[in-house]
């Protein structure tokens, strides 16, 4: 595992722990209570973890899915948007939808993909650039 996959990661991990606890627990707040599905004591270091978990995979598959060549990194980038932004929403948002009981579904699924599409449009140029490979 070389500098790339580690700019990767914190590509990754960087932005989305951020994003995530302003979006969910701050802005959002409201509406996330208003939906009545969520812990009154979010377990923090478990959605941490899940990040770590998903920035290890996303860096690691990044050079595997997608050309690193310093002219792709901006196609590269929106492939991965699409590869990785899907793949999100298809186990995040669908299947909570699907399985938990809330106040509104579609509330949920546009907060959660919102979310998803915002995260991904952040981190999929970031980990692109560090990926990128000198010419």
């Amino acid at each position: 595992m070389g500098k790339a996959f580690w700019l990767g990661f914190a590509a990754y991990l960087l932005p989305t722990f951020p994003l995530g606890y302003v979006w969910h627990l701050k802005t959002f707040a409201a509406a996330y209570h208003r939906l009545d599905m969520y812990r009154d004591d979010v377990l923090i270091p478990l959605g941490l973890g899940s990040m770590v978990i998903q920035g290890l995979i996303f860096s690691f598959a990044y050079p595997r899915l997608f050309s690193t060549a310093p002219a792709d990194t901006w196609r590269s980038a929106a492939a991965a948007f699409l590869v990785f932004g899907l793949l999100a929403i298809s186990f995040v948002v669908l299947p909570v939808a699907a399985k938990y009981r809330m106040a509104s579904v579609r509330d949920f699924i546009a907060l959660e993909t919102a979310f998803t599409l915002l995260q991904f449009a952040i981190v999929c140029p970031l980990i692109a650039l560090a990926h990128r490979q000198a010419g």
